[in-house]
């Protein structure tokens, strides 16, 4: 099997800084070994996992399943490395918008700065949405220590598992019409998409733009999903 690094290494980074540039979002195809994501499904039924409803926080009709103290692997060890990766778009971003902070190399320097900041409350977790679920429009943002990309990613097979539940963005530009934008993402696919804002060159120089993330009404079957939080909420 092919190792972790390896796997990462084949990508294309320049490529992929670019979409996310350009969109906000960049897919990442078949990361996941379809029997990796799917043992990674069976996660919603472990008994350690802290079950919240979607209705609870307002925030559409389903289950999110928030991990305990650790990750199960591989998801530690990948969120590490997509972190190391991602670190260098994450400082560009910063230094096109004229902020002076830039986020440390490693993860564990980044989550020890979350500590100190008082965000101690892992935001990764999985979501099972049944028929008619969805998840609403929202950003998790929360906190001064927030890292400006997060992965997404399908564990259940569209079409097959279950219709509907597009995973969907948009894009608040100022003066502007929000845009919409579905990411097609397959069984096993993952993508990095901005948490919040990513910086966007106009015509009179670069701003902030806004992004929300949401996942539409699932019509038939269950779709398991996930999402990989960088950063901590308070």
């Amino acid at each position: 099997m092919e190792s972790l690094d390896a796997a990462l290494d084949r990508l294309d980074w320049t490529d992929i800084g670019s979409r996310l540039d350009a969109e906000g979002h960049a897919v990442l195809p078949g990361l996941l070994d379809a029997g990796v994501a799917r043992g990674l499904a069976q996660r919603v039924a472990a008994s350690d996992a802290r079950r919240v409803t979607l209705e609870s926080g307002a925030l559409g009709r389903g289950e999110l399943f928030y991990f305990g103290a650790g990750m199960p692997a591989p998801l530690e060890p990948w969120r590490t490395a997509l972190y190391r990766r991602l670190v260098a778009i994450a400082n560009r971003w910063n230094e096109t918008l004229g902020e002076a902070h830039r986020y440390p190399g490693e993860l564990e320097d980044f989550l020890g700065h979350n500590r100190e900041a008082g965000q101690a409350r892992a935001q990764s977790h999985l979501s099972r949405l049944g028929v008619d679920d969805h998840v609403s429009l929202h950003q998790r943002n929360d906190g001064g220590q927030v890292f400006p990309m997060q992965i997404v990613a399908v564990l259940s097979e569209p079409g097959a598992d279950f219709l509907g539940g597009e995973f969907v963005m948009t894009e608040q530009r100022p003066r502007m019409q929000s845009r919409p934008m579905v990411v097609p993402l397959k069984l096993g696919d993952m993508a990095v998409i901005a948490t919040a804002e990513r910086p966007f060159k106009g015509a009179k120089g670069c701003y902030r733009v806004n992004l929300k993330h949401a996942i539409s009404r699932v019509r038939e079957g269950e779709r398991i999903g996930l999402e990989l939080s960088f950063h901590d909420a308070p």
